[in-house]
């Protein structure tokens, strides 16, 4: 492959790039997942592997991606196939690199319909659809909204039509490019996203104490109960492994690391963008999100009206549970009646679609710009046709949701693969290129000097850790899926079929990468081997 760079778009600004780069990490797990994870792993004893993890994995691993990306992209490369071959020169290396193909298509397709859940909520707390409603009531809204194929109350089409929104909105932006679409948006959503947050977070802390029935008992229960258990520790669940597991865990889907589309951002970086720099500031910037915003509003909200035995209880049901049923319960019981549950659910949902979108977008960003690059389709064209597939396949989890259609892709693509991947390009990046060419790389423009500390981390620590927690998914979680163990028998059947319809995408990639290597035989932009 070429080593000599075409003219690609690049940034259009410092902010921009800063806003985009923190938008593709802040997505819906830090408002959804984190706060269900950390209740149900101890609190603050999740927050000790968590933090330990972030400095071992997530830290490293924004710096890697970053770097991986600039590599490429200075080499005329946005995706990953392309770009593992322009660190590893061999036949294999663009077949490894699907796995930056597959994992953002497949997690984009089932991510744009939980998306569209976002705007569906935001329209429902504008009509005031979910003031009134017990926890019981709330649970039936949701489980209404999900269940097509038992009916539901907020009319047969209403899941799909926001379902259309939210992919037409997602394809126009990117159909604009860098600067005018992505760019834009994150201008645009991030500081929205953060002032609602922000808004939020001081409401529930300045609540007082409730009244709350704790097995049979009345009790009371305050926000600052909600931000004691986040953050004092039982000491004695330090040795459960899989406290630890759901810690590491928790930093993939936080950073969104081990996806793709953080290297395809990266891409578009001039060789002396500081990548040392904005890593920190974009882990930061996420972390903030998630630890001080998303920790401090979901959590203490939640147990200042049911207890930390009652939020525990709602984090088992799932993120979903957490975020679309007890979370517009709070509002109904916030002071100021109808208005403030008015504003309180616009906020909340109206920041969760704005984290949501600026993640989807960069998913879209890998495929893009591989079918660009290889096959000189125009952005607006790529676009269109992604755009419509993913409508169509998204319709599969929209009809088979609640057989356990999405639950498959959310764990094989959006779990399992990201593990992989990290793993694969931390070993290409640090060992096959070298550490010290590594270490350089990432150092190329930066105006800060990372620690010689995180070299060590970055070349054995970070990849042993990968490998560790690999084999532990693949023996207490992989094995279990895969023989689906303690699922219903009336889910096998859309189960494998799901199954099925990832193996042919994975199939479909692996020849548009053979017909892409072809091509550029063809075209001279590649010796033949």
């Amino acid at each position: 492959m070429s080593d000599s760079a075409p003219a690609r778009e690049a940034w259009g600004s410092r902010i921009g790039l800063i806003l985009a780069m923190a938008g593709n990490a802040v997505g819906l797990g830090n408002f959804l997942r984190f706060p269900r994870q950390a209740v149900e792993n101890g609190g603050g004893t999740f927050m000790i592997p968590y933090f330990i993890a972030f400095l071992l994995v997530g830290i490293p691993l924004m710096w890697i991606e970053r770097g991986v990306g600039r590599h490429g992209g200075l080499r005329g490369h946005g995706s990953i196939p392309c770009i593992f071959v322009s660190i590893w020169k061999h036949p294999v290396a663009k077949y490894l690199g699907v796995l930056g193909l597959f994992m953002p298509v497949v997690v984009l397709i089932y991510y744009c319909y939980i998306e569209s859940w976002t705007l569906a909520w935001t329209w429902a707390s504008l009509r005031g659809a979910t003031q009134g409603l017990d926890q019981a009531g709330m649970q039936a809204y949701f489980r209404s909204y999900v269940d097509l194929q038992n009916g539901t109350v907020h009319g047969f089409w209403t899941p799909f039509v926001f379902f259309f929104i939210t992919i037409a909105i997602n394809f126009y932006v990117v159909s604009k490019g860098l600067t005018a679409g992505i760019e834009r948006l994150a201008k645009i959503g991030m500081p929205i996203l953060f002032v609602f947050a922000a808004i939020l977070v001081v409401r529930v802390l300045t609540l007082g104490t409730h009244d709350v029935m704790v097995d049979g008992v009345l009790t009371q229960s305050s926000p600052i109960d909600g931000l004691n258990f986040m953050y004092t520790p039982n000491w004695s669940l330090l040795g459960n492994p899989k406290v630890w597991l759901a810690a590491t865990g928790q930093i993939f889907f936080t950073l969104s690391v081990g996806m793709g589309s953080l290297q395809a951002y990266a891409s578009y970086l001039k060789k002396k963008d500081d990548i040392a720099l904005s890593g920190i500031a974009t882990a930061a910037t996420n972390e903030t999100a998630e630890v001080v915003l998303g920790g401090s509003l979901a959590i203490p909200a939640i147990v200042a009206f049911f207890g930390v035995a009652g939020a525990t209880a709602i984090a088992k049901g799932g993120s979903f549970d957490l975020g679309f049923i007890a979370m517009p319960l709070v509002f109904n019981q916030l002071p100021g009646g109808a208005v403030m549950a008015t504003a309180a659910g616009v906020m909340w949902f109206g920041l969760l679609f704005f984290a949501g979108i600026t993640s989807s977008v960069a998913m879209a960003t890998p495929a893009l710009s591989f079918v660009e690059e290889n096959f000189g389709w125009t952005r607006k064209r790529t676009a269109t046709v992604l755009g419509f597939i993913a409508l169509l396949l998204g319709l599969l989890h929209l009809v088979f949701y609640t057989k356990g259609f999405l639950d498959e892709w959310d764990y094989w693509a959006g779990t399992f693969g990201l593990v992989v991947l990290a793993l694969v390009e931390t070993i290409l990046f640090v060992w096959v290129m070298g550490p010290d060419a590594m270490w350089k790389e990432i150092h190329e423009g930066a105006s800060i000097r990372i620690p010689t500390f995180f070299k060590f981390v970055m070349t054995y620590i970070t990849p042993v850790f990968l490998l560790v927690m690999m084999i532990w998914w693949t023996i207490q979680e992989a094995v279990p899926t895969l023989l689906m163990s303690n699922v219903a028998a009336d889910q096998h059947t859309a189960r494998w079929a799901s199954r099925g319809l990832m193996l042919a995408i994975l199939l479909f990639q692996l020849w548009l990468i053979k017909a892409a290597w072809r091509r550029r035989v063809l075209d001279g932009k590649e010796v033949a081997r």
